[in-house]
């Protein structure tokens, strides 16, 4: 556009795209965003998918790592429909995306002419805010306002914006949308202390962390505060990601998602300090209370949506390190003791029972020998004793996630991550996403061979924009976490298994560079090679774990 030309819609877009650090646009594009993506401006970088589930993994990997909004362009309603299932999984992640979606012209909407979007709701209740802006001079101020919905509830926030909306004339009025947000987050001293006189009037307590708690401050609130009181830290079942320092001597392990084995787990505290966790992730359902009778239960959280639908004898809205911090301030001096004991194990884990405590770590890792068939542990044992201790392990192996909780800890905030939704399609191209954010940090993605077909896409993602992120895929030629529950169920399965399925053709077919391996001899002379780069590391590998079945 030349200096003297009437500025239009798509250039104030632009700039309020510059202004919120919205410049990598993940995309999978139709005809009614080119008008805004033709001749793109050289500082905004353009990431295209094939499908729009990994366009939305991508974004939410990516917005996760750099824990600032992305920005994600759908096509109409194809694009938005098969995004959805993404969008819950980013929502439920608590990842903030602004979600800009085409739609035909404004001037013949009225006609339904073809690629016509009904897009409202179509979402559902999954976006955090959606917007149809009523003249194309309040699309800027919209896209504006996603920014800070997307910030501030952290999640998808969605504008619908016509084809011809770009190339109307710019309203030059200031946008109707704050500058600057400064959003409070500090707890209410009043609040602190009553919460500090809970916890000192404990004779056994507890703390469980979530999800929410991933952070570099709130780890060392946390970690001060479980010295402070000499208390074991559990992490929530199912967590997204890691609240605690797996490898710390308190942390007792992951909470099993099924009210009876989380009352015998949680069994001899009289209070319990939940913090960026709802009370508690369930999975199967079973009677009974969450704790035993007489167990006190406080919370600690920043999400409105948990908070509200936790049972807590007493609920703290507030940043989670800022009100952990005051908490372990308020307290009485700690008393000298002698080192707390480990946990007592839990019952093996299985599929309804996350489980495995500290103490049970090194279950199943025993040496193996090279030319030995691989499993599971033996795959995540090797992986363990050779990643760096700031390594982001992205998770989607249902049948075996167990067994990675037990031998593979989070050593550092993102870790570890996962899908909170619990949907399959995320884990290859999130870690995609989190490279892309965090491009210093070694990026390993576990995902099974059922899991990976849905998310296979994005491997031409990495592989286009040179992106070194380390898939390792657990490969039973089968939905093993599926044939297990329906064994549980006493019956048996309809669905056939699909050994036939070739993942590695497929990465290969996608211009990604993939390797088989079947013995731990293999896998260790391949992780041994490939590992101590993996920082460094720009293009990726899909390495195929062909599992003892």
């Amino acid at each position: 556009m030349s200096d003297d030309a009437p500025r239009t819609v798509r250039d104030a877009a632009f700039d309020v795209l510059r202004r919120r650090g919205l410049d990598r646009i993940f995309a999978n594009p139709g005809s009614t965003e080119i008008r805004l993506l033709t001749d793109l401006p050289d500082d905004l970088d353009f990431v295209l998918a094939l499908q729009e589930g990994s366009v939305v993994g991508l974004a939410t990997g990516y917005a996760t790592a750099t824990d600032r909004p992305a920005l994600v362009v759908l096509h109409t309603t194809a694009g938005l429909g098969n995004a959805v299932g993404a969008l819950a999984t980013a929502r439920m992640n608590r990842a903030p995306l602004v979600v800009l979606v085409g739609q035909q012209d404004r001037r013949h909407l009225a006609s339904r002419p073809f690629l016509t979007g009904d897009l409202d709701g179509l979402a559902g209740s999954y976006p955090v805010w959606t917007h149809a802006p009523a003249r194309p001079q309040d699309v800027p101020g919209a896209l504006d306002r996603a920014f800070h919905e997307a910030s501030t509830a952290r999640g998808p926030a969605v504008v619908a914006v016509p084809s011809d909306d770009w190339d109307a004339p710019v309203d030059a009025r200031t946008l109707p949308s704050p500058v600057v947000v400064r959003r409070g987050r500090g707890p209410e001293p009043d609040a602190v202390a009553e919460l500090a006189a809970m916890v000192s009037a404990a004779r056994r307590p507890g703390i469980v962390v979530g999800a929410d708690a991933d952070g570099a401050a709130t780890w060392a609130a946390l970690v001060a505060l479980a010295e402070h009181l000499g208390a074991p830290v559990w992490q929530e079942a199912f967590a997204a990601r890691a609240g605690f320092p797996q490898d710390h001597p308190l942390f007792a392990g992951h909470l099993p998602p099924e009210r009876a084995a989380l009352r015998g787990v949680l069994d001899d505290h009289d209070l319990l300090l939940v913090v960026g966790a709802p009370v508690f992730r369930q999975y199967q359902y079973s009677p009974g209370e969450l704790v035993a009778p007489g167990t006190t239960i406080a919370l600690v959280t920043d999400d409105a949506e948990d908070l509200h639908h936790s049972r807590a004898d007493l609920a703290l809205l507030a940043d989670p390190a800022l009100t952990v911090s005051a908490l372990t301030a308020a307290l009485p001096p700690a008393a000298p003791s002698p080192p707390s004991p480990s946990p007592s194990p839990s019952p093996s884990p299985s599929p309804s029972r996350e489980g495995s405590p500290r103490a049970d770590r090194a279950a199943g890792s025993s040496p193996r020998a090279p030319g030995g068939p691989l499993d599971a542990p033996a795959v995540f044992t090797a992986l363990a004793a050779r990643l760096p201790p700031d390594a982001v392990v992205v998770e989607e192996t249902p049948s075996s996630r167990p067994d990675l909780h037990r031998l593979v800890p989070a050593r550092a905030p993102l870790g570890f991550l996962s899908a909170a939704e619990g949907g399959l399609g995320f884990g290859v191209p999130a870690a995609v996403g989190v490279r892309m954010g965090a491009p210093t940090r070694p990026v390993v993605a576990v995902v099974g061979d059922g899991s990976t077909l849905y998310g296979v896409q994005a491997l031409w993602s990495a592989a286009h924009y040179g992106v070194g992120v380390l898939v390792l895929v657990m490969a039973n030629g089968r939905y093993a976490i599926m044939d297990r529950l329906a064994a549980d169920a006493g019956g048996k399965a309809p669905w056939p298994g699909f050994a036939e399925v070739d993942v590695a053709g497929l990465a290969t077919a996608l211009g990604c560079p993939a390797r088989r391996v079947a013995t731990h001899g293999e896998l260790t002379d391949l992780l041994d090679d490939v590992v101590p780069g993996l920082a460094e590391r720009d293009s990726p590998l899909v390495v195929v774990c062909e599992l003892r079945r």
